[in-house]
């Protein structure tokens, strides 16, 4: 059995999902789900984050179970939404944690809005200028038409890209509610948001050596589509950073969550 229990909240007009842990804590942190998971991505390692936070994850939207708006499916306008989902729900200054289509969201907002966040934890997302994804995301970036991809079930994409965890089976009710995250087109619609990488990931390159903000990037050794060399590129442009590479693949917060969460809560104890 879980402990994450989802609830909806609207927030800017937007159904969004969301899920608190139990527990008072003074420390707070804002986790974002993954692509193409959902706030479900964090069942692996949410009572150890617990212990040292109380924990919010949303499914950012789009993703998830969260509603999709188009205008929010590129890093910049989710790094505006991620803020004001903080502000909706009364976090002052939290950790946040953005693996995969989070990363470039989070440091997004933390370079238009200093001081918002303690720290910011991300791994896993292209950030790279220019471009070093591999396998299927690099197709999904470079595709000239998606009408393949619409041709396809998205229970065929999804199970494709779940059956890549390595080491890590996951429990049923995770399972069944990924793939109820994108049933019919939403998967394809959710693309845009890692298409407009070519565009926009330039401009947060030139914004990182500014962000003041502690980021602790975690990286998977063995990740087939998002290469080290992406973590590498924010840890040598950072300001003030660590890198910790996992022996995972691109999953690592369910393939090495103990690790995961052994890296987040250090960084969080470090920058209280």
């Amino acid at each position: 059995m879980s402990e994450i229990k989802p609830r909806f909240r609207t927030i800017d007009g937007l159904s969004v999902r969301y899920a608190e842990s139990d527990g008072p804590h003074e420390t707070e942190a804002l986790l974002l789900s993954p692509w193409p998971e959902s706030l479900y991505a964090f069942d692996a390692s949410w009572s150890r984050l617990a212990e040292h936070a109380r924990l919010i994850a949303v499914d950012l939207p789009g993703f998830g179970h969260s509603e999709l708006r188009e205008e929010l499916l590129s890093p910049q306008a989710m790094g505006e939404f991620v803020v004001r989902i903080a502000d909706e729900l009364g976090l002052a200054k939290p950790h946040v944690v953005g693996p995969d289509v989070g990363t470039s969201a989070a440091l997004f907002a933390a370079a238009r809005h200093p001081g918002r966040f303690a720290t910011v934890t991300v791994g896993s997302g292209g950030t790279s200028v220019p471009l070093n994804l591999g396998g299927v995301l690099d197709e999904w970036v470079r595709a000239a038409d998606l009408a393949p991809y619409r041709a396809m079930g998205p229970k065929d994409i999804v199970t494709f890209a779940l059956a890549t965890i390595e080491g890590y089976e996951l429990p049923e009710v995770v399972r069944e509610d990924y793939l109820a995250a994108y049933r019919g087109q939403r998967f394809v619609d959710q693309m845009p948001y890692v298409r407009a990488y070519p565009t926009e990931l330039p401009i947060l390159g030139e914004l990182l050596p500014g962000i003041e903000t502690p980021v602790q990037i975690i990286a998977g050794g063995k990740d087939p589509v998002v290469p080290v060399a992406n973590a590498e590129y924010l840890h040598e442009r950072l300001p003030h950073s660590k890198l910790d590479v996992l022996d995972a693949g691109h999953f690592t917060w369910e393939e090495a969550a103990a690790d995961y969460a052994r890296v987040i809560t250090g960084w969080w104890r470090a920058n209280i």
